[in-house]
């Protein structure tokens, strides 16, 4: 549709007949439509350029909606503003009526009067009465109406030069008459007046030198603020707001795209782009290792304890009154510490055990050190310092009654007991003899040798037939006599000597050959049971006890797994 139509809801006949002209008029056999200067109006155009929207419609056919609207462009100049202080001739001698309350002028109102409120009005006084005001219609264009600096005089600038000249002057001044008042003609202390004046701003011509100028230029330099930083000269802190031009980037450290994240819109990455390298050797270790570090955690402290403590119905706001809640956090953990210590206190008050909480130095436990040491193939230190050995925590080399060797430097494989290596001592807290008590332990040994090799080729008592046989019988009622005897086999079975819980006297010879019986026992291979200690091979008859000598002698050779020193062998004996 080429042409606007009339606003209103058309018929179907009125929009039938509307549609058959502009199919002619595209087609050429109607004229075009005439806009309101009598230009034809292409047919062509789209409906949507060519109808008019809703507060520029006219009703008629037109296109000048489309076109830029002109105006006096003359008036947009810059030059064109206000006379600002103009006034219409000379001030009223009398107040006259309808004027500014205030001042007396014509021109505005009292609520629009722009002089300071007077305590008696020009109404009331008919004094200074105010000259009528220069009412101004500057015409300005689009452009003149957004520019910012419309009706500013340049030359209202020079004020401010003037301003600082005369303060520069002015200390340029003071500085000579510093100069002038000094007694010394110390050529030092007058640069250092100087140059104190220097510091304040000023730039002095007629004192100093080009070595000053370049210590002035160090200064200024000193002074500038670095490429990525914040430097106050005063308080000395630097607050990096941009990373330096020479670093790595975060994004570059690990080019692999499996390694930490990295978020271009707020530049973190907050992981160890370096997984292998320990964070404290890294270079950049992600933002959660410097978010963790420094008092970071004791905030995130602070703020878990206001929050408890307010669940708890507590007054306490960590961003409200910071603090309130500094104060409250540092009383609860010395409470805490406190509470703490008394309960340990009253623990160990009550069941003892303090000298077992005195812990060895952390250095000692751990075995760790801070000392570089770098070893060789076969164990050898190339570079650094040798590592101590480690001492037990038991008292070493300690001898006791005159000897020269430890307990259990020496074991007797004879007897199957440890000793002294010094004197062949048996016993702990026997005094040293020295060689004669190898001498004498040596004879003993002999004897006890002997007197088993004796009793062993000696024949084994008879056995009674009538133990022998079986008893066919009836068992008799028990006589007195009897009933003793049971008594006192009953007693013998059970009493503590049999037990091992008494004194137990063994005889040297049996107890050789006890222990002759039980090597043999064990260098033939038998079984060693603990139901039958004796082995398959050598089984006890009914009614036949094992001898004190004989559990003896098996206690002596019995392997104990459980002992450490099990598979001792000293090779100096």
């Amino acid at each position: 549709m080429a042409s606007a139509t009339a606003t209103g809801k058309l018929s179907r006949e009125e929009f039938r007949r509307q549609k058959d002209l502009d199919a002619a008029r595209k087609a050429g056999t109607a004229p075009a439509a005439v806009d309101e200067e009598g230009k034809a109006i292409n047919p062509h155009i789209p409906q949507y350029i060519a109808q008019a929207p809703w507060y520029l419609d006219t009703g008629a056919p037109s296109l000048s909606h489309q076109r830029i609207p002109e105006y006096d462009r003359s008036a947009d100049k810059l030059d064109n503003w206000y006379d600002r202080g103009a006034k219409a001739g000379p001030a009223a001698k009398k107040y006259r009526k309808g004027a500014c309350e205030n001042c007396g002028a014509m021109t505005h109102k009292k609520q629009d009067c722009l002089e300071r409120p007077r305590q008696r009005g020009a109404k009331y006084t008919n004094k200074n009465i105010a000259p009528d005001e220069i009412i101004q219609e500057v015409a300005s264009g689009y452009d003149a109406k957004r520019d910012r600096w419309n009706g500013y005089d340049p030359s209202e600038h020079k004020k401010v030069y003037d301003e600082y000249a005369a303060v520069e002057a002015a200390r340029q001044k003071q500085r000579e008459e510093e100069i002038d008042k000094q007694t010394t003609t110390d050529l030092a202390a007058v640069r250092k007046v100087a140059k104190a004046g220097k510091g304040e701003g000023g730039k002095d011509d007629d004192f100093g030198s080009s070595d000053e100028e370049d210590d002035d230029q160090d200064k200024y330099a000193e002074s500038a603020d670095a490429v990525g930083q914040k430097l106050d000269t005063k308080t000395r802190i630097t607050v990096r707001n941009l990373r330096i031009r020479e670093d790595t980037a975060k994004y570059l450290i690990n080019l692999d795209p499996s390694s930490a994240y990295y978020d271009p819109k707020t530049r973190s990455m907050r992981d160890n782009p370096l997984k292998n390298i320990p964070a404290e050797e890294a270079l950049f270790a992600g933002d959660n290792f410097l978010r963790h570090s420094g008092e970071a955690p004791e905030v995130q402290k602070l703020q878990l304890f206001a929050w408890n403590a307010a669940a708890r119905g507590n007054d306490v706001h960590m961003n409200a009154n910071p603090t309130q809640g500094q104060l409250l956090h540092s009383k609860y953990k010395e409470t805490k510490e406190q509470l703490k210590e008394s309960t340990k206190g009253s623990i160990l008050a009550r069941y003892g055990g303090e000298e077992y909480l005195e812990k060895a130095p952390k250095e000692l436990l751990q075995g760790q050190t801070e000392e570089y040491v770098e070893f060789s193939r076969t164990g050898q230190v190339i570079k650094g310092k040798e590592r101590a050995a480690i001492r037990s925590k038991y008292p070493e080399d300690v001898f006791i009654n005159n000897h020269t060797s430890v307990w259990g430097s020496w074991f007797d494989t004879a007897s199957g007991q440890w000793g002294f290596a010094c004197c062949h001592s048996f016993i702990h807290l026997s005094y040293c003899t020295g060689s004669a008590g190898i001498t004498a332990a040596a004879e003993s040994s002999a004897k006890n040798l002997l007197a088993s090799s004796s009793s062993s080729s000696m024949p084994p008592p008879p056995v009674p037939a009538s133990a022998l046989e079986p008893s066919s019988q009836e068992p008799s009622p028990l006589s007195s006599h009897d009933k003793e005897d049971r008594k006192k086999k009953a007693e013998e079975l059970f009493s503590k000597k049999r037990l091992g819980e008494g004194e137990v006297k063994l005889n040297e010879q049996r107890l050789a050959d006890a222990i002759r019986e039980e090597r043999e026992r064990k260098r033939k291979g038998r079984a060693d049971d603990d139901d039958d200690p004796w082995g398959k091979g050598k089984r006890k008859k009914a009614g036949e006890e094992v001898t004190e000598e004989e559990l003896e002698a098996y206690r002596m050779n019995r392997r104990m797994t459980e002992d450490p020193m099990a598979n001792y062998v000293d090779e100096e004996i």
